[in-house]
């Protein structure tokens, strides 16, 4: 076994030869897919409430 397969058993990472055989636009719509997922996951963290732990370690830092 390669070192290269034994980097990646496991951690979901396609090998580069299979990733390289799709089309520019398979691509493309993969990246739109991912960028969606990104900025949607972004969004729902970013308004989250501040736990009150935190805001109550916070408020002891001042």
């Amino acid at each position: 076994m390669s070192d290269d397969k034994k980097t990646n058993k496991g951690q979901g990472i396609a090998p580069t030869s299979s990733s390289s055989r799709r089309s520019g636009s398979e691509r493309a719509g993969s990246d739109r897919d991912v960028g969606h997922a990104l900025r949607s996951v972004y969004a729902r963290t970013v308004s989250e409430d501040i736990p009150a732990e935190l805001l109550d370690l916070l408020g002891k830092l001042s």
